[in-house]
């Protein structure tokens, strides 16, 4: 029994061990070919921030595997009503061969793994979205055919996507650079552990300057769940991080731009951007069932 908590957490190897069982998986997927390597677990999936894509690729992979997905909303459980996280990892450790978590507090998600006895997947919270960047990662290889070599480049907030990204992508031998206005960098725990890869990792306040040679680019909204309040305060303080066709010229003429979705179209990407990488991003949309699964065998199996 594993936990995928942060990618923080893990290894070069372990990530590289996960997207090649991901790739495997896919292969199969695509030729009908059945994995059941999770025949007769089941996965509880706690939901305190709602999703698309987490959902339906979490409960579609758990079938696919053989097993059975249980969605359990905060309004359905007594953890939402005040029952102590302990209590809770307590009581569905007995239920349960595994967690899929997406919530605010990473503190919720490591207290499922410290006070519970199965496996715990962090599906998203305020400070990282690793399943997300194992998707990415994914995609970012099948596009490039491997990771040295390469420069990722995120324009946008210093939210839960730059920090696994910074993370993921410094991980797997990539050179990292990411643009984002004062006051909206990501914390100190990544900045440090980023800082540990030397110049593989470049902060600054100028996309133009990220972006220069980048082989892959990506952003994320500016404003998450949580912060609406904040929307015209942000779109102030980002004003000239568009992803645009002029921006993109500073990239390489071969470079990808992905994106996490759900896109604000004129906001963090211009339309024309979006729709000439509607291959890569959604392909890397797809990937996240595939990376899903791989990282539940990883986590789940016996």
């Amino acid at each position: 029994m594993k936990h995928l908590l942060k990618l923080l957490d893990w290894s070069m190897d372990e990530i590289m061990e996960v997207l090649n069982l991901a790739d495997q998986l896919k292969y199969e997927n695509k030729h009908g070919i059945e994995h059941h390597h999770l025949k007769g677990k089941t996965l509880g999936m706690i939901f305190s921030k709602s999703s698309t894509r987490t959902r339906v690729s979490f409960e579609v992979g758990m079938h696919q595997l053989g097993g059975h997905a249980l969605f359990l909303s905060s309004r359905d459980l007594q953890i939402g009503r005040g029952e102590p996280v302990q209590d809770t990892a307590r009581v569905l450790s007995r239920y349960l061969d595994g967690i899929m978590i997406r919530t605010f507090e990473q503190k919720e998600v490591e207290d499922l793994a410290k006070y519970g006895s199965i496996a715990i997947i962090n599906g998203l919270t305020d400070f990282c979205h690793p399943c997300q960047v194992l998707a990415d990662l994914m995609t970012i290889r099948e596009y490039k055919g491997g990771f040295d070599g390469l420069k990722m480049c995120f324009i946008g907030d210093g939210n839960n996507m730059m920090n696994s990204l910074v993370v993921g992508g410094l991980k797997v031998g990539m050179k990292v650079s990411v643009a984002c206005p004062e006051g909206y960098r990501p914390p100190k725990e990544i900045t440090d552990f980023a800082a540990a890869y030397g110049d593989m990792f470049e902060m600054t306040d100028s996309p133009e300057v990220a972006i220069k040679d980048a082989d892959v680019v990506l952003t994320d909204v500016w404003t998450s769940m949580g912060q609406e309040e904040e929307r015209a305060e942000r779109e102030k303080a980002f004003a000239g991080y568009c992803i645009s066709k002029e921006l993109m010229e500073n990239a390489k003429g071969d470079a990808i731009v992905l994106h996490c979705l759900p896109a604000h179209r004129g906001e963090e990407i211009m339309e024309d951007v979006f729709e000439a990488n509607a291959g890569p991003i959604f392909d890397e949309a797809e990937n996240r069932l595939h990376a899903q699964k791989a990282v539940m065998v990883h986590c789940m199996k016996e």
